[in-house]
């Protein structure tokens, strides 16, 4: 045998604890009285203590780098604060959606900004140009036949120069 440290099993084969009763066929078949107590303190060890699974601080800083460990503090420091009362699996719920929540707001809220302060518009060469279809007037409307607001030449492709205060 080999060893091989960049195997993630050192360059050992592995072996299978569970052994061929994994399989519900396998059991089926038949299973003598030892195959049936080996099989009941697998099944029994599989079961984790009430200390189980444990977390280590020492571990979450050495595989988290110094601005993720920042980033992560105030939403770590919640979960921490609602384990005692809800548990750490509801408290980690909590904490997992008021992230994504806040992510979503912040999109949506620098998605607004964008819209709002960077307009196409004459004055600049870039930006989003929303462009703003006419209103459907249909036979038997008020307002029918409705004639285009763009009488002259200059009212095409204007993108608001006719509005400024210039």
């Amino acid at each position: 045998m080999s060893s091989n440290p960049a195997s993630p099993t050192g360059g050992v084969t592995p072996m299978n604890i569970a052994g061929r009763m994994v399989r519900e066929r396998e059991r089926l078949a038949g299973m003598t009285d030892e195959e049936r107590a080996w099989r009941k303190q697998w099944v029994k060890d599989q079961e984790l203590s009430h200390h189980e699974p444990r977390r280590v601080p020492a571990l979450d800083a050495e595989f988290q780098n110094p601005i993720r460990r920042f980033y992560r503090a105030p939403l770590d420091k919640l979960c921490d604060a609602l384990t005692p009362t809800m548990g750490f699996q509801k408290a980690f719920a909590v904490r997992f959606w008021i992230g994504k929540g806040l992510l979503a707001l912040t999109g949506l809220y620098a998605g607004a900004y964008y819209f709002k302060y960077n307009q196409n518009d004459w004055t600049k060469k870039g930006g989003w140009r929303v462009i703003r279809n006419r209103n459907a007037v249909n036979p038997g409307d008020a307002q029918f036949p409705k004639l285009s607001d763009r009488s002259n030449p200059e009212d095409y492709a204007a993108r608001g120069f006719k509005q400024s205060a210039i």
